[in-house]
């Protein structure tokens, strides 16, 4: 014969506690896909070890800011002279590259041949005018002209991304050819190596 044990209503929401909360767990790492290529397979540190670092501790060794990063943090989106990687800049409304662009580019090769491990994210970038809708288009084959004409140099594919910011970054953002100029360009980003120079 089964005793029945009295249960007062702290026990049954006790009981209901214990059975339906099992133990906690965090979500599996996402798993990146092509669209974000730089992007770390690392699980991110459990909140209970670690307190958040600052942005600038965080860069990766050897790593350069992007320019959507650098607009956050109120800082240049220029490339500076003294940067490993040039920019290649392009003609209005245009992704061919120029002779110029290409110098740029054959030294950016040679630099990443030096620096196998290296990867870079390939930014492109356009003038305020037209929609956004078009220069983000207009962007993307700036960068990815670059990417295929680096590619004839001998840089592996899989060393590359690509990136779009079409109008939304600009250099210079004074309403003259000369500083429209200066925004319509491929930029450079190391994403992950040690750079040897």
């Amino acid at each position: 014969m089964l005793k029945r044990w009295p249960i007062g209503l702290f026990g049954v929401l006790a009981l209901a506690s214990t059975i339906s909360c099992g133990p906690t767990q965090n979500p599996p790492p996402p798993k990146w896909t092509v669209e974000n290529q730089s992007a770390s397979t690392n699980p991110p540190p459990s909140p209970q070890t670690s307190a958040p670092k600052p942005a600038v501790e965080a860069k990766r060794e050897g790593a350069s800011t992007s320019s959507l990063e650098a607009l956050r943090s109120g800082e240049s989106t220029a490339t500076t002279p003294s940067s490993a990687l040039k920019d290649a800049y392009f003609a209005f409304d245009k992704y061919d590259l120029s002779s110029a662009a290409r110098e740029n580019l054959t030294a950016n090769a040679n630099w990443l041949k030096a620096n196998p491990a290296a990867r870079v994210q390939v930014e492109g970038h356009c003038d305020e005018r037209g929609t956004q809708e078009y220069n983000m288009a207009l962007g993307a084959k700036r960068a990815q002209a670059t990417v295929d004409y680096l590619k004839t140099l001998g840089i592996a594919a899989s060393r590359m991304s690509t990136i779009s910011y079409g109008e939304e970054i600009p250099v210079c953002k004074e309403h003259t050819e000369d500083c429209w100029a200066k925004n319509r360009r491929a930029r450079f980003v190391i994403v992950s190596g040690q750079p040897t120079s």
